[in-house]
Formats: structure tokens, sequence, C-alpha cells
């Protein structure tokens, strides 16, 4: 207590009483309280001692409660929030990510490895919120909302979907605001526009880094590949990066999330030609099982929406 009295001392006594009030009131924060049950030798000397980190960390707290989202975030360190650590002497604080942190964190480490994603801006800005609601996309629409709040990746039975349809139809869009949306669940999910994937895959032979740019699509917890068909294959993509990728993805129970313009016989069909080996309907069949039996397919229609002022991409 003299030890208490003389901290105290030391601030003027005009504003003694207000002092004394934030103490207080930092003694009756759920992080103090919380803190102390797990080390009752806390002492009030302590919370005087260390009172700037405690407001610190209550107040990163109470910002993080009311997240205005990442690019928006107030706390000293954009992304983390301050949290209180007693070493056995005093309260200090250290700084935890949270996981809209995280997520962008690992998204620009899968944006390095796979630089021509060629996903356009605005489709990267995609919300369900801006979404028209129209009768032939209704069931398309209630899927990949329905996949956004349930979807458990690595869990027995997981499914992805896959949306076929005519150009600009808003598969695509839907697509990205499914991953917009997952991200608020703290998944991670990449999306890619497959043909510039293969494009990119046959440059990556150049400096030895095809694994590396494989592992990533194997081991992200949603892979969504867009425009699926309209890319040229040879065998060996098709058999060892596409087969691979989705094998994998299989036996980890990893849902895909797919967009095209073909049905999946007709992506069947696209997938049994190449220029080189003419048609291999075995090998085709091979990859088509990984898809059909993995995700739920619903046809995606309506206008062409390129022609309007949103949901530009197909």
């Amino acid at each position: 207590m003299r030890e208490l009295n003389k901290l105290l001392s030391a601030f003027p006594t005009q504003g003694r009483q207000s002092f004394d009030d934030m103490v207080q009131d930092a003694m009756e924060t759920e992080e103090v309280r919380a803190i102390r049950k797990q080390h009752p030798e806390i002492e009030t000397v302590h919370i005087v001692r260390s009172l700037s980190r405690v407001r610190q960390a209550v107040e990163e707290t109470a910002s993080c409660r009311s997240c205005p989202g990442l690019a928006a975030c107030p706390n000293l360190l954009r992304g983390h929030q301050a949290l209180l650590d007693w070493t056995g002497r005093s309260l200090e604080v250290r700084h935890a990510p949270c996981q809209l942190y995280v997520v962008e964190q690992e998204q620009q480490e899968r944006s390095r490895l796979i630089r021509t994603h060629h996903i356009p801006r605005e489709i990267l800005g995609a919300s369900f919120a801006e979404l028209d609601h129209d009768q032939e996309r209704i069931d398309a629409f209630g899927a990949v909302v329905s996949f956004c709040i349930s979807v458990k990746p690595g869990e027995e039975g997981t499914k992805g979907l896959y949306f076929y349809g005519p150009f600009g139809v808003g598969k695509s869009y839907m697509m990205a605001a499914a991953a917009r949306k997952l991200a608020e669940r703290g998944i991670a999910s990449l999306m890619v526009y497959t043909p510039d994937f293969f494009r990119e895959i046959k440059d990556a032979l150049q400096d030895n880094t095809v694994q590396e740019k494989i592992q990533v699509l194997k081991e992200v917890p949603v892979l969504i590949l867009d425009d699926i068909g309209a890319e040229t294959l040879s065998p060996w993509a098709r058999d060892e990066i596409l087969g691979a990728i989705l094998q994998y993805r299989v036996s980890e129970n990893l849902p895909v999330l797919y967009t095209s313009n073909y049905t999946p016989d007709q992506l069947e069909e696209h997938l049994a030609y190449s220029q080189k080996a003419g048609v291999e309907q075995l090998k085709a069949m091979r990859i088509m099982e990984r898809i059909r039996y993995y995700t739920d397919a619903y046809r995606v229609d309506g206008r062409n929406r390129r022609l309007g002022r949103t949901e530009k991409k197909n």
C-alpha cells in the first residue's frame, strides 16, 4: 500500500481523482479481471505501473469487437490486437494478428507465387449485397451463399460448386463474392483465371517453380478455378497439373469452385481432345470424376451483365 500511495503521489492533487477513477475503471474491465483470475498475484500497484498498456489493450479489444475492417483498423499496429501478458513482475503488451490480417498475408504470399491471376479489379470487389437476385440465377445464388456459410474445408464429405452458362451472366462475380464472404469467416481462398494459370505453368518450366506453384493450388482451403475450359490443355497439363491438383484436393476434402461456359459433359469432351494425342476419353473421364462427384452443378443464365455497369465478367 505504501508503494501504491507513493506512485499516486507523483500525480498532481488536482488530477488525483480522475487518475484514481482511471485505475478503478481499469480494474473492472474484462481484460484485467481475466488476467488477474489467471494470476491472482497481480495487485493494484501493478495496474498503476502499467496503466497506459492496460488502457491500450482495453481500447484495442473494444475496436476489434466492432471491427471496421482491415483498411480502417484504428489499432496501433494495423491488423493486430494488444493483449495483456503477465511477466511475473509487470503487465506487458503483446500484439497478436487478427484473422483478417492473417488472411491478407496468406493471400499476398499466394500472389507472389502466382502472379497472373488476371481477375479484374471490379470482380475482386464483388459482394453478395450487390448481386441481382433474378430468377435465372436464384438456385446458384442460394447454393453459393449456403456454401460460404457452412463449408468446413478438410471435413469429410465437403463438396464444391460448378457454375456453367453463357458469357456475361455473373458466374465469376458470384465466385468473387464468395471469396470475400469466406474471408469474413477467416477461410482463405484463391481465385485463378484458369487459362492464364496454365500459361504461367508453362513459363515456370524455365525457372523450376512448377511444383511450388502447383502446391499453392493444392493446399489453399478453397480454390476457385475461373473459366475452366477456355484454355487449350496439353495432355501433360491435363494429367500432371490439373489431375494432380484435383486428386490432392479430393483426398484432403478441400473444395473447388468452378465457372465454365461448358456443361460438365461438354467440359469432358473438351478435356478429351488435344492436338498431339487426339481423343483420350478415358483420361478426360478421370478428371471429370474429380469434378462431377465432388461438386454440385448449377446453370447460371440471364442477361449479359458485361453490357451493364456491374457484374461485368462472366
